[in-house]
């Protein structure tokens, strides 16, 4: 029997859904969601097709103490829903600062349950961060909505390179002063 590592990463309660740290028992799920073209090229890290064993490094480094960004997986079990609907994160960066992403599985998408987990980061502000950012490419305006639902003002365009597309991408950047 492996037990899961403990890490110091708080719990994000909200009334329908927990953030909750990782645990390796959420791989299956992640690697299913994950591998989904539509998923992968919305993001600048997943790559598509997804290689044999990308989720089990992906979780053990969640999980690892010298990370370098926090990740929640998107929890409903408490009120009877799937246990990883999506995966959010915040990176840190200097100065009190954190980049926060996500992303949600295709069944939840138009839901607004990415809203609902951005506010709760946002909320709970589990790093005491003074801000936060978060970039999103242009041809994604949901995930922009999003953002600026969520009290973000836009920042500016800039790219960003995605694994999926194999290419860099036109962005949009944003911020919230906490």
């Amino acid at each position: 029997m492996k037990v899961d590592q403990i890490i110091n990463q708080p719990v994000v309660e909200t009334d329908r859904f927990d953030l909750r740290p990782l645990r390796r028992s959420d791989m299956g799920l992640i690697e299913l969601y994950g591998a989904d073209e539509r998923v992968a090229r919305m993001t600048t890290s997943i790559p598509h097709p997804l290689p044999p064993g990308a989720s089990e490094a992906f979780v053990s480094l969640a999980m690892s103490d010298d990370r370098i960004e926090d990740i929640w997986a998107m929890d409903a079990t408490k009120s009877g829903g799937s246990e990883v609907m999506g995966l959010i994160g915040l990176k840190r960066l200097d100065r009190d600062q954190s980049e926060v992403g996500y992303w949600v599985a295709p069944i939840y998408w138009n839901t607004g349950l990415a809203s609902r987990a951005v506010e709760a980061l946002v909320q709970g502000n589990p790093l005491n961060n003074a801000t936060m950012f978060g970039a999103v490419f242009q041809d994604n305006p949901a995930s922009a909505r999003v953002l600026t639902h969520c009290g973000f003002e836009y920042l500016g365009d800039a790219e960003s390179f995605c694994v999926a597309r194999d290419s860099t991408v036109a962005t949009w950047t944003y911020s919230r002063k906490l």
